[in-house]
Parts: structure tokens; C-alpha cells; sequence
């Protein structure tokens, strides 16, 4: 409770200057108990005191005296909380106190002429968090003030109540006609309002707008006088004190507004000023401090939504205060007076020169966002940043400002699919739309791009959020000026910095953009087009993002993708207009193409420019990096797009158009050509491409075709029906169409070779055509089809490196002309004679030559062709590719050294060297590696044609066929081009330091050609050829060499040995080869298999990473000697062969065994790798039992006897299968190795292995003999094999175990 004042004089009443929530003085001390009882009850029901007044130091020592003074008179009056009263002198209860007990006691005894109670716990409820109780509350004590107040009103003489029961209201207040528990009401009403805790601003501003609104005895002057007094700020006022009071005020002229007594008392008297008093008050009460400034408008908004606009004219508009703030807003930069200022004239909708600077005289959109405007009143704009991360109110009218309805509306019809071109037309004219889109330039040109984005974070900030709340209404067509050049880049650096204060921020902006885009392909192409135009095509890379790429991706449509490709175009040819009919246009009839430095002069050789005048030419509107996006976007679109057959066909016709004429043709004359044929025009831009984007293209290009020949599904025919044409032939036609146009012209000339080689490829590739119509859909039409890709991939890149495949295009076209002749005859070339070669080999030969420097398309194009030919691939072209693989560029200090050792190696069909000399003094890492088989950039010309052809009078190595494929009978022409490849090789090597350049395309064309022979072997897996490219692949896989050039070679030789011939569904049948070969194949496996691990003798201790190398390589060349073993052993079963032949297989592994006893550490098989020989072969494990009984006794590291024990494990178990129907034919085979078998336990046991894992072992395994014994009666007679000093020697190692088997002796 606050501090009150005590008059000396007792004559009259002190009204108190600074009020408080509890404090009223009185005149007479009877009244003073009352008013105690009150302020008591006050405390109780929660009223917050007043933080307006501050009780200071004397005045509270004053009241403690006085409260001891009067110590006994309180005591009759109150109880011993204070809180029940007692009745004293006979005042008239005004107000009650609900005690916890329930039952309403009475403040004093009720006079006669008693007005009815007011409870207090109506002020405690309206406190409440609970908004329903809140409501209940404001809605009893209006009821209950009603009635008092109609009560009042019939007394006959309320001078006598007013004098007894005049608790805290004054009798100068100004309410007079109001009873005093109404006065009372009010005052605790107003005093509530200014009160923080919990919810009692809310619920005592309810509270004082019921009675108001409901009470006509009210006088609003008084109340609003009232509350000036109440709330009023002291110099003695803390800070939060002041903001208490303020606050107060705010909410108590804002339950007054709603009220709708002020329109009321000015309805019924339009001289009154009321009006402009509460404006006044409200705009004086906005001027004290910047955070009431927002909320006191909307109250005063709110007000004078339920006005009459001569009201708002005469009353609100000549508010002095009014005025004052108008006048001062845009020197203060008063974001809320403009707000005010905009709603007002559109309440009025005149223009007042109250106004002042903050509006345009005349009023227009387009007058309130001009250039000199904007200027005015930007720092009321900037302002607004005050209230963040709230976006201030301001934003949403001048968002209605920039798009009216009527645009926002207009953009949708036309956007929908069924709006016709008159609309569109119409929609272009339309005045308001204009305005729109020169008012949104406008402020993004000046407000946003010159005052947010180039000031604080805060004003950035800003600028997102009003661009987020302009989005859901903003027309694709407008995107472009909000998405401008400043905002993206400052999109991007924020971006590109994690750390930066801003980044969240961005962030989400960046997420809101994106899900405002995914259902409309309009605004996904708009925002797409912004994002990349202004970031030069690098919005992803600089922001670390994979935003552009999940935009074009999102594309699903036929009419998505026709708009995103115009925009495109449009974009390449740096048109700035954005196209208006996406799904009905022929947008193909502008497609952006290449640019031609000399398009305007009219020199007839303009058009073959040279590549430096080209790349010379200044900077072009749109970066060379933004090009090259449009150009590798453009294959993409079709990616995602879920269309029919016949959509995906238009739009690979008119991605292809593009990318043809701007990558393979120039306009001699102007920057259009009209093509009559074909009635379309074609432009190009004014400024010259570099030659680098024309490549570009045309690699665009190839990939378009290669994606065509993968997806193709051709419509299937229907009588009557013509089957569309493929994209290949539709470039065809199309380059032949250009090339007829005079003013048009190849971007680049050709020489006389490669000009012969595309006009031999375009006849070629016409009659390939024709043939596969004429083939119907048989498998001859499937080989012309991919021919035909062929030929056109290697057209194109014949544009793209001029002067390198004119030689193997003659070769092709001769290979498919010679296929038209032969195809009656099976095209068996050597029919012909020993000159003419087939057919295949001179195609094997031409696919090897294009697979060095080929890209990826055309790789693709080769891997078809090569799959429907594979079949009738000759064993001279097989070898061809195999010695690619096997092929290795040595230093020259070992080269010859090497070719020796190679040609003195023909028994070894595996290249294994058992001293391995070679390996230990050659260095790691003396080869380059590549790791990314697709890098297609450098390549050596002669790569092919030197490993196909160096090796052909070299011993192949190729089992018993080596001798038959030395000196495969190169000509002349071969040879020379042997020697023009070497040269190449050589002089690339010495371009590049180390030579490692050619090492490392060597290693690309092995990996390119192996993805040839994985065709073949998937294709021929019966063919008896397998067994030459196993030997060849495993050679080349055992090579030391392969490992060191590349571990990706490695992996991807193994990976096809294991995969296509090991587990090949067929297994390849060839009785050709005899049992001696097969053997020997299985004893250079068994002996790669047992060699052990010899690590490098070098000066230098090898890394670690070397080391590891090293052992993987051990372990995959070991692996593939086992997995080679159990292959040929399955190639053995199935040719059943005699038991006499299978000797010589059984003395291979015989042989093997004595290397395991006999040796300590040259062999290193693994008994699990001879385990699983015996479980797979068990005839290998009957014919060796016995001798692995006799080499076991005594080998020559212990350790391996106990290794072995697994090994006769398996054997027991195939040799004799416990059973009922073979146990006696078990019982015989098992006898008759008994003697031995005995002889080896009593060994075994006297000989006891230390660690006690081998010991468990051994106990394992003769429990496992005793039971078998056991069980097939045969106990005594190993018993008698033991002897006596065998048994004790069992009774001593294995205790029970061999107890147990005496027990059961027959």
C-alpha cells in the first residue's frame, strides 16, 4: 500500500494529488477505518499498488507513528489478520470480502437505505491466466454494477449515501451521477490496468470496457480525465515504474476505443470534443515512448474503423497533437505515423494537408513509390527495425500497396493452363498491372537495393522479412525485381559464411522460397532464372548448396519443362523479356544459339573465324560460367520429368535443335536466319562464344543421343500409323537442312579429310537407316540401330577434335558397308583370302582405336555396338583386346630386360616368378595411378593401336594356342601406324614430367577395354574363347605391375574374373583342351596359392600404406588361385574323365601336400583352401587319405600336424559316411587305413602340442575318430594298432575320452 496524506485541519476532505491502487484520504476518522477496511481488502484480492507513486522515507515514518498511535482504535475494527472487519460505526457496507470459508461477511452493518454489496474476488478473477475466467468475471461485475448503479439511481437522496460511503472515490472526480461503488469500480479498474502480474492487464482492461460501453451514467470526460490523473508519471518514478504507468494508460485509452462510448457522445453531439481529446491523449501518450507508438496507433486505427469518415475529417484530423507528430515524422523516421498516416487516407480518401511530407499530393501508388518519395520518407521505412524479429504492421499496407488484388488475381488466371492468348494480350495492357510493376522496380531499385541491403545486418534482416511477407502474393512476373542483382548476392555471402550473424536467417529464407515454388513451375523457372543469372551460374557452388539443382530437377511436366527451357534459351541469348505462352508458343522458333563474333559484317568467310579472334571478342551480357550452366542444364530437364513417349520425344527435338545450331553453326550475315524448309527462325547472339562453349554443346549434344539410345522404347507400330522419328534421325535431317542454308555456316573449318569422313559418315549413317526399316523389328535392325548411333556419335566427334578420327570414321563407314554385302553370306572375311581381313577384326580394330579419347557418350555408343557384334568377334580380335590389357609401359632401363624374361617365361601360364627379382628392385610408385576412369580430357591417340599391335610378335602366353599367335601378320599399313602411335605415346611423355601421362591413360584405355570384354563374357558365357581371356586377365592380374599403376585396374580385373567366369550361370564347354593343359593350369594355381608373402627389399623401410597395398595384393591373387582351382576342378568333372587320367590331377595335389610337410616356409597354403577341395571333390580326398596318414607322422614343423587335423577330418567324413546302408563298405575303407590311422594317434597323443589350443584340438579330433571307430565296431582293432605304449599314452593325454572307448571294446 502506498503512502497517504493526513490533513490537521479537520474541516474538509484532502483529495490526494498522486493516487495509488489502495490509497484515499478522508476528512473524518470514522470514514478512516472504512478506508482501512478497504485497502485491506484490496491487498487481499491482489490489486497491485500503483507503481506511479513512490513512498518515500518520511512519509513512512509518519504513517508507522500514526499506526501506533491509533494501535487501540484498529483493534476494535479489525481482527488479528486484518483481513475479516468488524463492525464499527454504523457506515453502510459497500463492498464485500469472500473469506475462505465461503460465506460473504458485511464491512459494516447495512444502513436502511443499503445499496446491494461488491464482491471483491470480481477484481481478484479478472487477474486470471484462464481467459474464460477473465470473461466471467468482467461479465458479473458489470451485472453487479448495473444493479447497484439503477439502485443508486432511485434513491431519494443520494447526497446522504455519497457522504457516508464515499470509500476512495472523490466527490470532484467528475462522476457524480455514478453510485460510489461504480466510482470505486473505476478507479480499481484503472489502477488494475497498470498492473504486469500475470494477466491482469487484459483482464482489468475488459473489466473497464464493459461498464463503459454498458454504464450511460459514465461521463467520458471525467474518465478520461480520471485516468490522466490515476496513470500520471512522477519525476519520482523508476523506469519500470514509468513503463508501468505508460502501459497502463495505453490499455485503459484502448478499452475506452473499444467501448464505443466515444462514437456515441459524438452521434449525439457533433460539436462535442471528446474526440479530439482522446486523439490527443492517445497520440501525446505514442510521443513519450517509441514501443507505445505501434500499439497506440492500432488503437487509434481501431477507433476510427467504427467513425464516420466527416468524424475522422473534422475531429481526428484537427488534433493538434496530431499535427505535431505528422509534422515531425519523417525528420524523426516514424514508421507508425506513416502507418497512420496511409490508413487514414484510405479512410477519408482525400488528401489533407494534415498529411504533410509522409504522402503525396496528389495521393497515387505510383506517386507514393517514385524515386523523390521513397527518399522522403525512407528512414521512416528503415525505422521499422526497431520492433524485430517482428515484422512492424507497416509492411503488410505497403505490401497491398504493391500488389493489389487485382494483379495478384490477374497473375493467377493467366498462369492457369485453360488462359488463352487474348487474355494474356489483354493482361499486358492492363494499366494497373504496369503500375504494379513500375512501383515493385521502384522500391526494389531505391528502398531495397539502396538503403536495407547496403546498410546493418538488422536493415538486411529486414529486407527478408518483407520479401518473405510479400511472397504469397507475388506474381511469377514480379520475381525478377525482388530477386535483383544486390539481393542475390547478398543472399550468397551470407550463405557462403556459417558463422555469420545472418545465416539462420538466410537459411530459412532460402527453405521458404523453395516450398513457395513446388507446386507452380512458373515460379520455380522465375526463381531458378534470378538465383543463376545473378550469381553468374554459381549460386550452388558459392553458397555449398543444392538449391539450382533441386529446382530444375523438380520439373515434371511437359509445360514445366517447355517454359524452363524458353527461359533458357532466352537466358543463353541474353533476353531479358520472359516469355508468356510456355505450353502453346513454338518456343523453338528463338532458340539461343552459338555466338558468331563476324554475324554483322558481310565478308562471305566471316563465319570461320578463327578460335583466338573468338575468344578475343569483349565480355558478353551473360558470363561464360552462366552459359556453360544453360548449356549442361539443358540435357538434365528430361531427367525427373515424368512425361509420355511422344512429350519426351518434342522436347529432345527441341533441346537438340539448340544445342545443334549453337554448337555446329554460325550466321555469316546478322544474328536470325529463317530457315523456309523447315519454318523456323534461328537466332544468335551478338557477341561471339568461345570456342570452349561450342565444345560444350556439342558434348551436350552427344550426351542427349547416348540418353536416347538408353531410354529408348519405341511406340509400338499400329496399322496405319507412321512410327515418329528417333532423335537420331531427326539430327540427321536437321544438319542436313543447315548445311543447305547459305548465310549459314560450320562454326569451324574443316580439312579436306575430315570433310570426306562427315559427308562419308551422313551417307553411311542414311543407309544404316534404311536397312533398319527395311529389318522390321528383327535382331539385324537392333545392330543397325546402334550403328547408327555410332556413326552420329563419332560425327560429332569429329567436330569436336578435328583431324583424329577422320581414319577411323573411313574404317567404320567401310566396316558398315562391307555388313551390307556380307550379311547374305554370315560376313566370314576370310573367305576372301589372307589379305582381306574380317569384317570384325577391322571393326574390333576401329572401336579400339575411338575408345582412348572418346567421351563417355561415345564409350556408351562403342559398349552397344560392341554387344550386338560380340557374338561374331573373331579369336584374333579377341586377342587383340586381351594384349591391351596385358600391355605395360616400362622405364627403358628395364624394358629389355622384361621382353626377355617374358619370351623365357612360356611354361608359366600365370607369369609367377618364384624368386620374384623383378618386383624387388623396381620402385613403388615408378607408374601413375588414375583413379576416375571417366576423365575423358587426355588421352594418347596411339594408346590402342600401340598395345593392340606392339605385342602381336610376342608370345602371348595363351596355354597350349601361344605358339599359334606369334606374328598375327601385321601389313604395312599396320605397322606404320604402330610406329605413328609409339611416337605419340613417346612424345607426350616427355611433354609431361616423369611420363606419368601416358601411364595413367594406358591404365584408362585397359579399364575401357575391360568394360568390352565384361560384354563378351556376359554374352558368350558357353564360349570356348573364355578360357583365353581367363588365362589373359589372370596374367595381367598376377602382373606386379597392374597393382602398381592402379588399384582401381586391380579391383576391376578381379571383380570381372570372379563375376563372369567363376560364377558364370554357364559354365563354358571346350573339348579342344586336353587334361596335361588342365593340369598344369591347376598347378600353377595350387603353387600360387601356397607361394608365401615376400614383402619389398629395399634400402628404404616401406610406408605403411605400401605395405598394406602389398597385402591386399597378396591376398586377391591368393584368393584367386583358390576360386581358379575349384573353376577348373569343375571343368574336370564335367568332361568324366577315367580314374587313370584323374591320376595325373590327384599327383598334382600329392605334390602340393609334400611341399605343406616337407617345407617350413615355401609353402603357405591354407588347409581351409585344401579342406574345401576335399568337400567339393571328395574322390581327391579318398586317394589321398592314406598318403596324408604318412606324411602327417613326421612333418617338418610340428605346428602343421595339428594344422592338418581338420584336413583327415574332412577326409574320415567323405571316406566313410556313417550309415546304416554303408557301414560295412565304410567299415572296409576304413580298415584298410587303420594301421595308419593308429600309428598317427599314438603319435599324435605322445606328442602332445604345448599351448593348450592345439591341445583341445587334438582331443577334439580323436573323439571325433573314437566315436566313428565306435560306432563302426572297429574299437579292438585300433586298440591293437595302438599297442600298450599307445594306449597309455591315450590314457595319459586324453583320460576319459579314451576310457570311454576301452568300455565300448566288441
Amino acid at each position: 500500500m502506498g503512502s497517504k496524506k493526513r490533513s490537521s485541519a479537520d474541516s474538509s476532505e484532502d483529495v490526494e494529488k498522486k493516487n495509488h491502487t489502495d490509497s484515499f484520504m478522508k476528512k473524518k476518522k470514522k470514514s478512516k477505518r472504512d478506508k482501512m477496511n478497504a485497502d485491506d481488502s484490496d491487498a487481499e484480492a491482489a490489486a497491485a499498488p500503483h507503481p506511479g507513486v513512490a513512498c518515500t522515507g518520511k512519509d513512512m515514518e509518519k504513517r508507522k507513528k500514526r499506526k501506533a498511535s491509533d494501535k487501540e482504535r484498529k483493534r476494535a475494527a479489525l481482527d488479528n489478520d486484518g483481513d475479516l472487519p468488524r463492525p464499527a460505526k454504523p457506515p453502510a457496507a459497500v463492498v464485500s470480502e469472500s473469506n475462505s470459508d465461503g460465506p460473504e461477511t458485511s464491512s459494516a452493518a447495512a444502513a436502511s437505505s443499503s445499496l446491494p454489496e461488491l464482491p471483491l474476488s470480481y477484481f481478484r478473477d479478472l487477474a486470471s491466466p484462464e481467459g474464460s475466467v477473465r470473461e466471467a468475471a468482467a461479465t458479473s461485475l458489470v451485472t453487479r454494477l448495473q444493479e447497484i448503479q439503477k439502485q443508486y439511481e432511485m434513491l431519494p437522496d443520494k447526497e446522504s449515501v455519497d457522504g457516508g460511503l464515499m470509500l476512495e472515490a472523490e466527490k470532484n472526480d467528475g462522476l457524480d451521477n455514478c453510485a460510489p461503488h461504480l466510482r470505486y469500480a473505476l478507479r480499481r479498474l484503472i489502477r488494475g490496468v497498470s498492473s504486469s502480474r500475470e494477466c491482469a492487464r487484459q483482464g482489468f482492461a475488459l473489466g473497464l470496457t464493459l461498464p463503459v460501453s454498458l454504464i450511460s451514467s459514465i461521463n467520458v470526460e471525467s474518465l478520461l480525465k480520471l485516468i490522466s490523473d490515476s496513470l500520471s508519471v512522477s519525476s519520482s518514478m523508476k523506469g519500470q515504474d514509468v513503463k508501468e504507468c505508460l502501459l497502463g494508460r495505453l490499455f485503459a485509452y484502448g478499452a475506452l476505443a473499444r467501448s464505443g462510448r466515444l462514437v456515441e457522445d459524438w452521434k449525439s453531439d457533433k460539436d462535442s470534443q471528446i474526440i479530439k481529446e482522446f486523439t490527443n491523449a492517445l497520440i501525446g501518450l505514442a510521443a513519450k515512448k517509441r514501443y507505445l507508438q505501434e500499439p497506440a496507433v492500432h488503437v487509434l486505427l481501431d477507433f476510427v474503423e467504427k467513425l464516420p469518415a466527416e468524424a475522422v475529417v473534422t475531429h481526428v484530423m484537427e488534433a493538434p497533437e496530431l499535427h505535431k507528430w505528422f509534422e515531425q515524422a519523417t525528420e524523426d523516421g516514424n514508421p507508425d505515423a506513416l502507418l497512420l498516416a496511409l490508413k487514414l487516407r484510405e479512410k477519408i480518401s482525400v488528401d489533407h494537408p494534415v498529411f504533410g511530407k509522409l504522402l503525396p499530393v496528389p495521393f497515387s501508388s505510383g506517386k507514393f513509390f517514385s524515386a523523390d518519395h521513397l527518399s522522403v520518407i525512407g528512414d521512416c521505412l528503415k525505422e521499422s527495425t526497431f520492433c524485430q524479429p517482428r515484422v512492424h504492421s507497416l509492411w503488410s499496407v505497403i505490401r497491398d500497396m504493391l500488389l493489389p488484388e487485382a494483379v495478384v488475381q490477374g497473375e493467377d488466371v493467366s498462369s492457369a493452363p485453360s488462359s488463352s492468348k487474348k487474355q494474356k494480350r489483354n493482361r499486358k495492357s492492363n494499366p494497373i498491372e504496369e503500375e504494379a510493376t513500375n512501383n515493385s522496380r521502384s522500391f526494389c531499385e531505391i528502398f531495397m537495393e539502396g538503403t536495407l541491403l547496403s546498410s546493418s545486418h538488422d536493415r538486411k534482416h529486414l529486407a527478408f522479412d518483407i520479401l518473405l511477407l510479400l511472397l504469397p502474393k507475388l506474381p511469377a512476373s514480379f520475381v525478377q525485381h525482388f530477386l535483383s542483382l544486390k539481393f542475390v548476392q547478398c543472399l550468397m555471402d551470407i550463405l557462403s559464411t556459417k558463422d555469420s550473424w545472418l545465416h539462420k536467417v538466410a537459411t530459412h529464407f532460402l527453405a521458404e522460397l523453395i516450398d513457395w515454388v513446388k507446386d507452380d513451375d512458373t515460379k520455380r523457372v522465375a526463381v531458378t532464372m534470378a538465383l543463376q543469372k545473378h550469381s553468374e551460374g554459381k549460386f550452388d557452388n558459392i553458397t555449398r548448396t543444392k538449391t539450382v539443382k533441386d529446382l530444375a530437377a523438380d520439373f515434371e511436366t511437359e509445360e514445366g519443362c517447355t517454359l524452363f527451357l524458353q527461359n533458357l534459351m532466352n537466358l543463353f541469348v541474353d533476353e531479358q523479356h520472359v516469355p508468356e505462352e510456355p505450353s502453346s508458343m513454338k518456343w523453338a522458333l528463338e532458340p539461343s544459339s552459338l555466338n558468331s563474333d563476324q554475324s554483322q559484317t558481310t565478308d562471305d568467310n566471316s563465319e570461320i573465324g578463327s578460335n583466338e579472334e573468338k575468344d578475343s571478342i569483349g565480355t558478353t551480357v551473360n558470363s561464360d560460367v552462366l552459359k556453360s550452366w544453360v548449356i549442361e542444364s539443358l540435357p538434365g530437364i528430361l531427367k525427373h520429368a515424368k512425361l509420355s513417349p511422344e512429350a519426351k520425344l518434342r522436347v529432345q527435338k527441341q533441346i537438340l535443335k539448340f544445342l545443334a545450331v549453337q554448337g555446329l553453326f554460325v550466321a555469316s550475315l546478322g544474328t536470325e536466319v529463317t530457315s523456309f524448309e523447315l519454318q523456323e527462325k534461328f537466332k544468335w547472339p551478338k557477341t561471339a562464344t568461345p570456342t570452349a562453349l561450342c565444345k560444350m554443346c556439342i558434348e551436350q549434344l552427344q550426351l542427349l543421343l547416348s540418353n536416347s539410345q538408353k531410354i529408348e522404347n519405341p511406340i509400338p507400330k499400329e496399322s496405319g500409323l507412321e512410327q515418329p522419328e528417333d532423335p537420331v534421325s531427326y539430327f540427321m535431317k536437321f544438319l542436313s537442312t543447315l548445311q543447305s542454308i547459305p548465310s549459314v555456316s560450320l562454326f569451324r573449318s574443316l580439312n579436306e579429310a575430315d570433310e570426306k569422313a562427315v559427308k562419308e559418315l551422313q551417307e553411311t549413317e542414311s543407309k544404316l537407316s534404311k536397312e533398319e526399316r527395311n529389318c522390321g523389328l528383327s535382331a539385324d535392325a537392333s545392330k543397325y540401330h546402334a550403328l547408327r548411333h555410332l556413326v552420329v556419335q563419332l560425327l560429332l566427334q569429329i567436330l569436336l577434335h578435328p583431324g583424329d578420327f577422320s581414319e577411323a570414321a573411313s574404317e567404320l563407314s567401310v566396316c558398315c558397308d562391307k555388313a551390307f554385302s556380307s550379311s547374305s553370306t554370315d560376313g566370314e572375311g576370310e573367305a576372301d583370302g589372307e589379305e582381306e581381313p574380317a569384317v570384325m577384326d577391322v571393326l574390333v580394330d576401329t572401336l579400339l582405336s575411338l575408345l582412348p579419347h572418346s567421351s563417355a557418350p561415345m564409350r556408351s555408343s562403342i559398349e552397344q555396338v560392341f554387344k550386338y557384334f560380340c557374338q561374331d568377334v573373331t579369336n584374333d580380335g579377341l586377342l587383340r583386346m586381351l594384349r591391351v590389357i596385358k600391355k605395360d609401359l616400362k622405364p627403358a632401363r628395364h624394358q629389355d630386360d622384361q621382353d626377355s624374361e617374358d619370351l623365357d617365361d612360356d611354361e608359366d601360364l600365370l607369369a609367377i616368378e618364384d624368386e620374384e627379382e623383378e618386383e624387388e628392385n623396381e620402385e613403388m610408385g615408378e607408374t601413375g595411378e588414375s583413379d576416375d576412369p571417366t576423365d575423358d580430357s587426355e588421352t594418347v591417340t596411339g594408346v590402342a593401336r600401340m598395345a593392340v599391335d606392339r605385342e602381336a610378335p610376342e608370345n602371348s602366353d595363351d596355354s597350349d594356342d601361344s605358339e599359334e599367335e606369334e606374328d598375327d601378320g601385321m601389313d604395312d599399313d599396320a605397322m606404320f601406324r604402330m610406329d605413328t602411335y609409339l611416337a605419340q605415346i613417346f612424345k607426350e611423355k616427355r611433354n609431361q614430367a616423369g611420363g606419368e601421362t601416358a601411364q595413367s591413360q594406358l591404365v584408362l584405355f585397359k579399364l575401357r577395354v575391360l568394360s568390352l570384354l565384361e560384354i563378351y563374357l556376359h554374352e558368350n558365357p558357353g564360349n570356348p574363347q573364355v578360357m583365353t581371356v581367363y588365362l589373359n586377365l589372370a596374367q595381367a592380374l598376377v602382373n606386379p605391375s597392374t597393382a602398381e599403376s592402379s588399384q582401381q585396374l586391380l579391383q576391376r580385373i578381379w571383380g570381372i574374373i570372379q563375376k563372369k567366369i567363376f560364377k558364370a550361370k554357364e559354365l563354358f564347354k571346350d573339348e579342344s583342351i586336353e587334361l596335361p593343359a588342365l593340369a598344369s593350369l591347376l598347378e600353377k594355381n595350387l603353387k600360387l596359392a601356397a607361394k608365401p608373402f615376400k614383402s619389398k627389399k629395399s634400402g628404404v623401410d616401406p610406408s605403411k600404406k605400401m605395405q598394406s597395398a602389398a597385402w591386399n595384393r597378396h591376398k586377391m591373387i591368393a584368393n584367386l588361385a583358390q576360386n581358379s582351382t575349384y573353376w577348373v576342378l569343375k571343368i574336370i568333372d564335367l568332361r568324366k574323365f577315367s580314374e587313370t587320367e584323374l591320376e595325373k590331377i590327384v599327383d598334382v595335389f600329392r605334390s602340393v601336400l609334400v611341399g605343406y610337410f616337407d617345407s617350413s616356409k615355401k609353402s603357405q597354403i591354407k588347409v581351409d583352401f585344401l579342406e574345401e577341395v576335399f568337400r567339393r571333390r571328395p574322390w581327391i580326398a579318398h586317394q589321398l587319405f592314406g598318403f596324408i596318414l604318412e606324411k602327417i607322422v613326421n612333418p617338418k614343423v610340428e605346428y602343421r600336424r595339428v594344422e592338418a587335423l581338420e584336413l583327415i577330418s574332412e577326409a574320415l567324413r567323405s571316406l566313410a559316411p556313417i550309415g546304416k546302408e554303408t557301414q560295412e563298405e565304410s567299415k572296409k575303407k576304413i580298415k584298410s587305413h587303420l594301421v595308419k590311422l593308429s600309428h598317427f594317434i599314438k603319435v599324435l597323443v605322445t606328442n602332445m602340442p604345448e599351448k593348450q589350443a592345439r591341445r583341445a584340438k587334438v582331443r577334439k579330433f580323436c573323439g571325433r575318430v573314437f566315436r566313428m571307430v565306435s560306432s563302426l565296431k572297429l574299437t579292438k582293432s585300433l586298440l591293437k594298432g595302438l599297442g600298450e605304449d599307445g594306449q597309455t599314452a591315450c590314457e595319459t593325454a586324453l583320460g576319459h575320452l579314451f576310457m570311454n572307448l576301452k568300455n565300448t571294446e566288441d
